[in-house]
């Protein structure tokens, strides 16, 4: 069976929700070979307190271990948010020959939005993109995060 588009940014909106039940921010990430999940990652720099933490970079780490290589050909990545410069760059590393993202990012998107690292003609290597798959539910998932960080009481310096 083929599965589409919308199905895996489904499954990177479930590695998402697994970020958000931890505190972290709601980005999830998985890569696709063959029809499988090889790898998924999702927010982890607050739990691990390692800016290098991404989904992106933790996908990539898993299949490339998974697969026994870092050379990611034949594979897709599905990530909810517009990959940044450190995970378009370590795309580009990976040989992922395409790169499906949910949602823009103004702040810090590198496949497009700030600018196109992924398909910058001068590095040797470059990542077919799709963008706005699924937007509205990858969108929400950080614009609701963000509402209720904004909403919470902050803590007592005493608790």
């Amino acid at each position: 069976m083929t599965y589409t588009d919308e199905y895996w940014m489904g499954e990177a909106i479930k590695e998402a929700k697994k970020a958000e039940a931890i505190g972290e921010v709601p980005i999830g990430a998985v890569i696709v070979r063959d029809d499988e999940i090889v790898g998924k990652g999702y927010n982890l720099r607050e739990t691990t307190n390692d800016p290098t933490a991404h989904a992106e970079i933790i996908a990539i780490r898993e299949a490339s271990s998974r697969l026994g290589s870092w050379r990611l050909l034949n594979c897709r990545l599905y990530v909810t948010l517009e990959p940044c410069p450190m995970c378009a760059g370590a795309i580009v590393q990976s040989r992922v020959p395409h790169v499906l993202y949910g949602t823009a990012d103004p702040k810090a998107g590198c496949a497009g939005t700030l600018m196109n690292l992924l398909q910058e003609s001068r590095f040797n290597h470059q990542t077919e993109m799709t963008t706005g798959i699924l937007q509205p539910e990858c969108a929400s998932l950080l614009t609701d995060f963000f509402r209720r960080l904004r909403r919470k009481p902050p803590e007592s310096p005493l608790s």
